[in-house]
């Protein structure tokens, strides 16, 4: 995935034959990762779980897929799916609680609004386009006014306004990362994650083709970004998705062109990001394309989920966050985990896994991180994204 050409070449070789319905898969070979479900009864109330997906792929889905998990055992049931939104293959929630979000990742990129009603019902609002072609990524900043989004494949960032319903307004701004120069085997910048730091004062995005992390300042009265700085990683190393520490000075790159996670510095004051050596995913050699890192609640482990080894890496976060010292990595249990994501209470682990077509759940052991797979996969088409609320979340799946 590391030009135009090859992303798409990379979704047109997906397994044809993943499933069409959100709905249980068959039960994953026993072994020392898993266990046997865990009688449902012992949730008194099912969290949601949205499901992003492709649905422009043979064998994807028709729309965001909705279900719903037991918190104490992490088995899903399947509910529904909200349709009349193209290939939603990132998703995010509005800090209220009530309005959902999706790319469209497709030529002519857009994002789109979904309602999320009280009594379990949901509405598209509408669509607005991002101005650039093939979005994959969003966030809301948390001030729940302003809608960021990075289009992949033409290298830019997009901004949109957010009204009181939730739906969106026109673009307030558009910016085309071209410095530095591409890395090696790139074609161009390719936007691949826009974030608000934890100060709540600037606005990273980084870039695949660039090699590049960017910081903005967000004017939350016009909806423009200003840049302030970058980061150059090494050539090559094609940054993908960063995640912070919970003490907000240290954030993680996983770096899906050269294989390595990369623990970075962050200055709150400024919005610098200092980015430190490559180090190992415990893939072994070549590249397994890390897509994402995630750290505990309490700052003391960090997962990465490794799309072409089909495993999550844990490490220990040491150090007051300064470093990440590998431990192990566990088979996912799914093809080309694409991304993951914690529940609200920090107890569960769930994996999106692309090819396969499934999502797998995890059991997060407090003491030590370790992971233990728990339930059966769940059925997802081209799952892309995961993305759970609590039971007592505004569009709570009865």
């Amino acid at each position: 995935m590391t030009t135009r050409t090859s992303r798409r070449a990379l979704l047109g070789a997906l397994l044809a034959g993943a499933a069409a319905s959100f709905s249980p898969a068959p039960p994953a070979p026993s072994g020392p990762t898993a266990r046997p479900d865990v009688p449902a009864a012992r949730d008194r109330k099912a969290g949601t779980l949205f499901l992003g997906t492709y649905t422009s792929t043979a064998g994807g889905g028709t729309g965001i897929g909705v279900a719903g998990y037991a918190p104490a055992t992490g088995v899903i049931t399947g509910r529904t799916t909200i349709t009349g939104v193209d290939n939603p293959s990132y998703l995010a929630l509005h800090p209220s609680g009530t309005t959902l979000y999706a790319v469209d990742e497709q030529e002519q990129g857009g994002v789109t609004a979904v309602a999320l009603g009280p009594d379990g019902t949901f509405r598209v609002l509408g669509t607005r386009s991002t101005g650039g072609a093939g979005p994959c990524h969003l966030s809301v900043h948390p001030s729940g006014r302003w809608l960021l989004s990075a289009n992949y494949t033409s290298g830019s960032v997009a901004v949109h306004p957010i009204a009181d319903d939730g739906s969106l307004g026109e673009r307030t701004d558009l910016v085309v990362q071209t410095a530095p120069a591409p890395g090696p085997g790139q074609d161009g910048p390719h936007a691949h994650q826009i974030v608000t730091a934890p100060d709540g004062g600037h606005v990273l995005a980084v870039d695949l083709g660039n090699d590049t992390v960017y910081t903005y300042r967000l004017d939350t009265r016009r909806g423009t970004l200003r840049q302030l700085s970058c980061a150059v990683l090494r050539p090559g190393a094609g940054p993908r998705h960063l995640t912070f520490h919970p003490n907000g000075r240290f954030a993680y790159l996983a770096c899906e062109v050269d294989n390595t996670v990369v623990v970075c510095g962050y200055d709150p004051a400024t919005g610098a990001v200092t980015p430190g050596a490559g180090q190992s995913t415990g893939t072994g050699p070549g590249t397994s394309y890390p897509a994402q890192l995630l750290v505990t609640g309490d700052g003391r482990f960090a997962y990465l989920a490794n799309r072409g080894h089909n495993s999550l890496t844990r490490y220990a976060v040491e150090a007051g966050g300064a470093t990440l010292r590998l431990i192990d990595t566990v088979p996912v249990g799914g093809d080309f985990p694409r991304q993951i994501a914690f529940s609200p209470d920090g107890a569960l682990l769930f994996a999106a896994n692309q090819r396969s077509g499934t999502v797998t759940v995890f059991d997060v052991e407090r003491a030590d991180g370790g992971l233990r797979r728990t339930g059966t996969p769940f059925a997802a088409p081209m799952a892309a994204c995961v993305l759970p609320l609590p039971p007592s979340g505004r569009a709570a799946v009865r």
